[in-house]
């Protein structure tokens, strides 16, 4: 159920295409029923030649104070952007795009530092170590970045891998290109797991009952641990199949989780998004299926921020997109 709309209600929109797998609506009109935020989160379906037409007429609407943005939206609005912060920058994507008190859009990326933090969450050691990332969209260019930027806690190289021809060398390119020196972001030829010792599938394998795995998890250092971004079917076959082994495999809610204060505060809910980060119990036992309900580490606090860099607040841009 939806918030109670009223004629001052904040809306939000999300536009994708398609949008039915969107999760965000649910969770954050569930984060503003509970903290008594009159708002709300609707998904709307846009295709991508549409999108900067429909950004562009949509903020004429007073009451439209944000969008959230899924994919295949992400990289294609950078160009109606006064400024991004850092994530953005070097991915080349954002998810969340707010009108300043000027009247320019800013944008923000937090999948990526949601991904991040997830890990120390769960205490999956990523610094200095070798990570594959499967797939070269939106969410994988974002994790991707977000590593990049990690400083002392960057792994040692991010290996990205994606069956289109060009997609994977494309996004490891720009990243390495925006990164801080010292950074190492490839493309590789497989989705081979063997060398590696965190594997995060991005891709949307396991979606469909249907799907292939997205790597042979028998080829799985016995090390090695897995994270599955999927906010759709958990435990996928992939953390079955994982987890059949014995190893570490974790499931795709923390990276929504952990980006839901970040988002809050870009949107100026700084109250909601300190209580989001003293305990976000609410939200997990909404979103973490019954199978998975003793997962949950109730009233559990996230860790440590991902990275140092900071997420610029309304009226304060870091940087200006040319």
């Amino acid at each position: 159920m939806l918030s109670n709309i009223q004629g001052d209600t904040d809306v939000f929109l999300i536009p994708g295409d398609p949008v039915e797998q969107v999760r965000a609506p649910e969770v954050f009109n569930l984060i503003f029923r509970t903290l008594g935020i009159n708002a709300v989160l609707v998904p709307v379906h846009v295709a991508a030649g549409d999108i900067e037409a429909f950004v562009r007429t949509a903020f004429l609407a007073k009451n439209i104070k944000g969008m959230f943005f899924a994919i295949p939206h992400k990289s294609l609005v950078m160009g109606l952007l006064s400024a991004c912060n850092d994530y953005g920058r070097v991915a080349g994507a954002v998810n969340g795009i707010r009108r300043n008190s000027q009247g320019e859009l800013e944008g923000g990326l937090f999948d990526g530092k949601g991904c991040v933090s997830s890990l120390d969450y769960f205490g999956v050691a990523y610094a200095g170590k070798r990570v594959l990332i499967l797939g070269a969209g939106g969410g994988a260019s974002a994790i991707a970045a977000s590593l990049a930027i990690a400083g002392d806690s960057a792994p040692a190289e991010i290996a990205l891998y994606d069956p289109v021809p060009g997609k994977a060398q494309g996004v490891a390119g720009r990243i390495m290109a925006q990164a801080p020196d010292g950074a190492l972001v490839v493309a590789v030829g497989s989705s081979d797991p063997a060398p590696f010792d965190l594997v995060i599938n991005a891709s949307p394998l396991g979606l469909h009952a249907a799907d292939p795995l997205p790597c042979d998890v028998s080829r799985l250092a016995p090390h090695a641990a897995v994270l599955d971004i999927l906010m759709k079917n958990q435990p996928t076959p992939l953390l079955r199949a994982v987890r059949a082994r014995q190893q570490v495999a974790q499931p795709g809610f923390e990276m929504l989780i952990q980006q839901a204060p970040d988002y809050l505060d870009f949107f100026g809910y700084a109250e909601a998004a300190q209580a989001v980060r003293q305990d976000a119990t609410f939200i997990r036992e909404y979103l973490y299926p019954a199978e998975m309900a003793g997962e949950i580490r109730r009233g559990a606090k996230p860790a440590r921020p991902a990275t140092s860099v900071p997420i610029p607040r309304v009226g304060e841009p870091r940087l200006i997109v040319h």
